[in-house]
C-alpha cells in the first residue's frame, strides 16, 4: 500500500459516495471496474449497500496475472457479480496484422488504436442500454483528471457519469481498503499505483505521478486511453473542461 497508516474518519466520505451511488442507481447506471484500488472501494460500497448497479470489466487480453488473481478473489468474496467484456476477436486480428503485436510502442496513434479495439468498443457494448456510468475516477490521480466532478455528462456517449470518489485522497482510499479488509491488486504493493494492461504499465519511483507508469513512453498530457473524454477531448482540469464545452 502506498499511503501511510494513519487513522482517518471516513464516515463523511462514505456517506457522500453512497449518496452519489444511489443517485446513479436511479439512472440505471453500470459500474466499470479495472480492479484498481479506487474501483475496489466503489465495488465494496455497491455490494455492501446492496445497490442496484450492474458491474462490468473489460478484459483486454493483455492484463497482468495479478489482475486475474484479484478477479478470482472478488468472485469468492462478492459472488459472481462482475460481467466480463472482451474485444472482438476479428478486430484484434486486424489490429495485430496492421501494427504488430506490440505496435503500440511505436506511436501514440497506434497505441490509441489498440485502446480503441481492446477498450472502447467493448465499453460501448457494456454501457449499451444504461442511463448512467459509475467510475472510480479521482481528481488527484493525474493532470488529465484534475477537473473530475461528482457528476458529469459524457457527451461522447450521451450518458450521465458518476464519480463517487472524485475528491478522495490516496490516503482515504487506502484507509477504506484497510478498515474494511477489501482485497486489492498485489501489484499495488510492488510500486504500481495505477494498473492497466501488462505491456503498458510499469512501477513508479517515489515522488512520481501516480499514473507515471501508464504509457510511460508518452507525454503526460497524452496518457489516457479515450474512455474518459468530454466533447471529443480529454478533460485536463477546469480550463480543459471549459475548452471542451466550446
Amino acid at each position: 500500500m502506498s499511503a501511510a497508516r494513519e487513522t482517518i474518519d471516513l464516515r463523511p466520505r462514505i456517506e457522500a459516495a453512497v449518496v452519489s451511488l444511489r443517485e446513479a442507481a436511479t439512472t440505471g447506471a453500470a459500474f466499470s471496474t479495472s480492479f484498481g484500488a479506487e474501483d475496489m472501494v466503489v465495488l465494496d460500497l455497491i455490494r455492501g449497500h446492496k445497490l442496484p448497479i450492474g458491474v462490468f470489466t473489460l478484459d483486454t487480453g493483455r492484463l497482468p496475472e495479478a489482475t486475474y488473481e484479484l478477479m478470482q478473489r472478488v468472485e469468492e468474496r462478492y459472488g459472481h457479480c462482475v460481467a466480463v467484456y472482451f474485444p472482438d476477436a476479428e478486430a484484434v486480428r486486424r489490429l495485430v496484422a496492421a501494427n504488430g503485436i506490440n505496435g503500440f510502442y511505436d506511436a501514440v496513434e497506434k497505441r490509441k488504436a489498440c485502446c480503441a479495439v481492446r477498450k472502447l468498443e467493448p465499453l460501448a457494448r457494456a454501457l449499451a442500454g444504461h442511463g448512467g456510468w459509475v467510475t472510480g475516477l479521482r481528481a488527484q490521480q493525474s493532470v488529465t483528471r484534475s477537473g473530475v466532478a461528482a457528476r458529469e455528462t459524457d457527451a461522447e456517449r450521451g450518458i450521465e457519469k458518476f464519480n463517487p470518489l472524485h475528491d478522495w485522497s490516496d490516503a482515504e482510499v487506502w484507509a477504506y481498503l484497510r478498515q474494511h479488509q477489501v482485497p486489492y491488486n498485489a501489484l499495488h504493493d510492488r510500486g504500481y499505483p495505477s494498473i492497466g494492461c501488462a505491456p503498458c504499465t510499469r512501477a513508479v519511483a517515489p515522488g512520481e505521478d501516480v499514473r507515471a507508469g501508464r504509457w510511460w513512453w508518452e507525454a503526460p498530457e497524452n496518457k489516457e486511453c479515450g474512455l474518459h473524454v468530454v466533447g471529443g477531448r480529454l478533460v485536463r482540469g477546469a480550463a480543459g473542461a471549459a475548452e471542451a464545452e466550446k
